[in-house]
């Protein structure tokens, strides 16, 4: 095992630079941090190519074949994205792109422009909970390998296809395939509660501030909301997501 006592040392350094967008895609790597974490990607096809732990952490058991190293306690929290390290992290090679065909009975979240991490990583981790063929991430959506977007899903991020492409194209794919496709909006459609479980969905939802372009509701079959109640200006975008997703999704 190699052990790193500086923060100087050239694997530190480039921990950090991934810390930032420009740089997972230059390097074409990302981290994942903490124990969870670590042990879902050495479960599921993500090539790991260096484990960091410090001397005291245990190392999952399925590392075979993962260079390990070794640091200090100072040097893991220069490494460390979080106030709280929890003393081990992996640098991962980026998926490649998963291949989705689009299918009669599938069921998609297509998101446009999403920018929280947390909102992103919490409606990953929903999708991955109701079953959801895909997620497509449209223009101006936040990276998925954002480290809070990573550890916000909890591992979901590796259980299904999350893909950044063009929603327009998604749109039409699930046209010739006669899925129907909902937006949502505050302002128009109809309440959530009026559709009934589909068979096969896709799903549209929007930025925080600004909701879903109005290009894409125009192309939706049918937009809906989710009825307010109380006093409250609307619902957080990861909230709404999860309610529309398991009232849409038809257990088979």
């Amino acid at each position: 095992m190699n052990k790193i006592e500086s923060a100087k040392n050239p694997l530190v350094k480039l921990t950090k630079r991934l810390q930032k967008r420009k740089q997972r895609e230059k390097e074409g790597l990302f981290v994942v941090e903490g124990y969870h974490l670590v042990e879902e990607v050495l479960q599921h096809d993500v090539e790991v190519q260096e484990i960091i732990t410090e001397d005291h952490k245990n190392i999952p058991a399925n590392h075979a074949g993962a260079r390990v190293s070794l640091v200090t306690e100072q040097v893991m929290k220069e490494m460390s994205s979080t106030e709280t390290p929890q003393g081990i992290l992996a640098v991962c090679r980026l998926p490649k792109t998963q291949e989705v065909i689009v299918q009669k009975k599938g069921s998609y979240l297509f998101i446009d422009g999403v920018q929280d991490p947390g909102n992103l990583g919490t409606m990953i981790r929903t999708a991955d909970a109701v079953g959801v063929s895909a997620v497509i991430l449209g223009e101006g959506t936040v990276d998925p390998y954002n480290d809070k977007v990573v550890r916000a899903t909890q591992g979901s991020l590796f259980h299904l296809p999350v893909i950044k492409g063009d929603l327009e194209e998604w749109i039409k794919a699930c046209r010739n395939k006669n899925i129907p496709v909902f937006g949502t909006c505050v302002t128009q459609g109809t309440t959530h509660t009026a559709i009934e479980a589909q068979d096969g969905f896709a799903l549209i939802v929007g930025n925080e501030g600004a909701g879903v372009q109005e290009k894409w509701l125009e192309q939706s079959d049918q937009n809906i909301y989710v009825p307010i109640y109380g006093n409250a200006e609307s619902l957080n975008v990861s909230v709404a997501t999860g309610i529309l997703l398991y009232h849409l999704k038809l257990s088979h």
